[in-house]
């Protein structure tokens, strides 16, 4: 896990270390900036060593290409196995990037199972992708006939540039080629086919499930869970825990008598892990609010609400791991919001509007979660959205999702199929507690009305567009172009299906 900068057609080595220092928060343990000496391009890197950490530095060299990337593939081992283990030169599972480029097969950024974004170049072009639903990010701007790459929007702040923008999602950029999109969302199913049986589809998604999780946890270093409480972060804890051999960290934040802690010490007792907690108050929001908006790199109402309680459960798993699990995904795969219930008798709609919400990730929950725990050097990752268990995901019927559990009196039950599919793991008042967001379930929303007062000098409640403005107030203040920044933010989208 890590951040990178390039620079292509730029003779600017001062300018990539001006850029990469402003990320360096993405990787702590090492920074390095190379020129490459065979084609027009400075690439930096800033480096949290997760695999390989004794020879996994980068920029990666191989054939007279250059490479750096951020995230994880999950498949190396197997990859090394078919590509040859004698190629290699280091233990680093990005450099299986560099070999398959190299075999030059059409479609070889698909054999990439995992959460990536990369820049790699070759005396004649430039090449950068993104993984499928841009869990990791990628920006690019112009200047000139040169192009600049970053992992965030502040490496290119102060440096006068019209415009950036990111690199889609499933999407990759060829300055030969132009641009491909190399993934797309599977459509998901709507109704249950003749013959097919609700038993056997939550088995299978089961198996599909606990694969992910131990998919998700090849690591060197020790890897830990978030856990709210909720369903999701607490499946993901409990068959994170069955893999391990000792007693898996978890972490858990709130305000004093949140609902979330109190769930969370339940789970944590239930599964046996080894279970750390931090309690923060309105005054401890108030402090870090510049600090998390800035890192954030937006000033979207509930994404910086969401975007709080992330930046103390990361201040707490900092402390001891360098990479945790998250719950991410599991609403958007299983139709686990509020919003949903409407579509309970609109399985085809609903099925349509899971599919649209995946591919908005990127610009909220999923930007959320890279900046903040980055913005630390901790690196999070999401499970349910491996990409075989997003294909198995959207293969279940959505009437298996949102489910209607008793006809005469309406009502329903978000996430069925996925609470059904792990019932004999965690107490059934954890399996079928009602969905609460993490700022609700944390006690932030409680208390950032105090916190905010006292930025704003006003009395409690503060209105919602007060609350914008601040936000936006705070952003300006810590960036040389805000305008640039806010341009290129993240935001939710209200475009859904109609219900």
């Amino acid at each position: 896990m890590c951040g990178f900068v390039c620079l292509w057609n730029i003779d600017q080595q001062e300018l990539a270390y001006r850029m990469i220092n402003k990320i360096a928060h993405r990787g702590p343990d090492e920074v390095r900036v190379c020129q490459a000496p065979n084609a027009p391009v400075v690439m930096a890197h800033c480096r949290l060593s997760i695999i390989g950490i004794e020879n996994g530095s980068q920029p990666l060299h191989n054939a007279g290409n250059i490479l750096v990337a951020n995230g994880e593939i999950y498949n190396h081992a197997e990859l090394r196995a078919v590509l040859g283990k004698d190629a290699f030169e280091t233990e680093s599972d990005s450099e299986t990037i560099l070999h398959l480029f190299r075999r030059g097969d059409v479609r070889w950024i698909s054999k990439l199972d995992g959460m990536f974004a990369f820049v790699l170049a070759t005396p004649e072009r430039i090449v950068a992708a993104r993984d499928p639903l841009g869990i990791k990010p990628l920006f690019v701007a112009r200047s000139g006939d040169g192009l600049l790459f970053a992992s965030e929007l502040k490496a290119f702040d102060g440096l006068g540039l019209r415009q950036v923008e990111a690199i889609a999602p499933g999407a990759m950029f060829d300055s030969i080629d132009g641009v491909c999109e190399w993934y797309h969302i599977p459509q998901g199913a709507a109704e249950l086919n003749p013959g097919e049986r609700p038993e056997s589809i939550w088995r299978e998604l089961r198996a599909v499930l606990e694969t992910a999780v131990r998919k998700w946890m090849v690591a060197d270093v020790a890897v830990g869970a978030f856990l709210s409480g909720g369903l999701d972060s607490s499946l993901i804890a409990a068959l994170a825990a069955r893999s391990l051999d000792r007693p898996l960290k978890t972490f858990s934040v709130g305000t004093t008598a949140s609902p979330d802690l109190a769930a969370a010490r339940a789970v944590a007792r239930h599964i046996g892990s080894d279970h750390h907690e931090l309690i923060f108050t309105a005054d401890d929001l108030a402090e870090i609010l510049p600090h998390v908006i800035y890192h954030l790199e937006s000033a979207d109402v509930d994404l910086v609400r969401s975007a709080l309680p992330t930046h103390f459960a990361t201040t707490l798993a900092r402390r001891h791991v360098k990479a945790v699990l998250t719950g991410e995904g599991a609403d958007e795969l299983f139709a686990g919001y509020a919003y949903h219930h409407a579509y309970a008798e609109k399985p085809h709609t609903l099925a349509k509007e899971i599919t649209r919400s995946l591919g908005t990730m990127h610009n909220i929950n999923l930007q959320r979660v890279d900046r903040i725990t980055m913005a630390q050097g901790l690196e999070a990752r999401t499970p349910f959205l491996d990409r075989d268990l997003i294909a198995f995901a959207q293969s279940i019927p959505a009437s298996l999702k949102m489910k209607i559990t008793q006809t005469a009196s309406r009502e329903t039950k978000e996430k069925w199929i996925l609470r059904k599919a792990c019932e004999e793991l965690l107490p059934a008042d954890i399996i079928w507690r009602r969905k609460a967001q993490f700022d609700d379930g944390s006690g932030t929303v409680a208390a950032i009305g105090q916190a905010l007062s006292r930025w704003l000098g006003t009395t409690p409640p503060v209105n919602r567009e007060s609350e914008g403005r601040l936000y936006e107030k705070l952003l300006r203040n810590q960036y040389s172009d805000p305008n640039l920044i806010l341009k290129a933010a993240g935001t939710w989208s209200a475009n859904r299906v109609a219900a």
